[in-house]
């Protein structure tokens, strides 16, 4: 990923969107990490690095990323997210999935990914205790 597409990442991160009051369906958080997604090249070998950066302008982190290894249907590669939840509510986990078609979504952890997000967790514990 070019230094171009890095600094459109991180500037549409910055960018909250227009929502109407009773059209919020998901965190403004997590909207505005799924509007730094969209920017993604389509190139597997950026995928971390895209998924990183969109996280870090939302205030969360990439914990990890590895192969789908058939966890999840028509998609390569699964990133864990550590991103926050509304106000004051702490921070949880969500995965960022790269589909098939090259496309970055994000998905709420479900129980096929459940044991993916104890990992999370557990590492998410241990980086706390350093």
């Amino acid at each position: 990923m070019t230094a171009s597409v890095e600094a459109h990442v991180a500037k549409t991160a910055l960018v909250p969107p227009v929502i109407e009051k009773g059209e919020l369906t998901l965190p403004v958080t997590l909207l505005e990490l799924e509007l730094s997604l969209a920017a993604f090249d389509g190139d597997a070998e950026s995928f971390g690095r895209t998924v990183r950066i969109a996280a870090q302008a939302s205030g969360g982190e990439l914990l990890f990323e590895l192969p789908a290894s058939g966890l999840l249907p028509d998609c390569h590669k699964i990133a864990v997210l550590h991103v926050p939840q509304e106000a004051g509510q702490g921070k949880r986990i969500v995965l960022a999935v790269l589909d098939t078609d090259k496309t970055i979504r994000l998905e709420e952890p479900t129980e096929a990914t459940e044991g993916l997000v104890r990992l999370a967790e557990a590492f998410v514990d241990v980086l706390k205790r350093m």
